[in-house]
């Protein structure tokens, strides 16, 4: 019996960078991409420059971030502060209470880790620091196939 190898080996020189969702970032599809498919993961390189903010947001699924370089300030549903810096993991579940800013010191550098490859679980939802109220831009739902679902029914 023959077995066909599936190993991917991916090269990050090889890859082309595309813009973040903020101004200030740029990303880097890694896997979970049409590059690069899979069945339930999706890893991103993120890259910040130093003075972005990602305002406070979360989530629908969870997400796991791992800094490879530089440094910022992340802050919580309650604005709680956390240095974090290379060799710091961040895990976000999914929902409002795991909710994260940040606030980018040092350019930075980290691998984006989510649970699904379907773009609209990947939606992302910003909060009102006052009211807690969540919004997300019509046009970020069209990007995230977020304006019609199929019936679960």
């Amino acid at each position: 019996m023959e077995i066909q190898s599936t190993l991917r080996v991916i090269k990050e020189a090889d890859l082309k960078g595309g813009v973040g969702v903020v101004s200030g970032q740029s990303m880097k599809r890694l896997v979970g991409c049409p590059e690069c498919e899979t069945d339930r993961i999706r890893v991103g390189l993120a890259t910040y420059a130093p003075g972005t903010i990602e305002e406070l947001h979360w989530h629908p699924i969870e997400a796991f971030y791992y800094i490879i370089s530089g440094h910022a300030i992340v802050r919580d549903i309650n604005g709680k502060e956390y240095e974090v810096g290379a060799g710091t993991a961040l895990y976000c579940p999914p929902g409002i209470a795991g909710a994260h800013e940040w606030e980018v010191k040092e350019s930075l550098q980290l691998l984006a880790v989510r649970a699904s490859t379907e773009s609209n679980k990947k939606m992302q939802f910003t909060v009102d620091k006052k009211t807690k109220r969540s919004y997300i831009d019509l046009e970020d739902l069209a990007k995230r196939d977020g304006i019609s679902f199929k019936s679960h029914y």
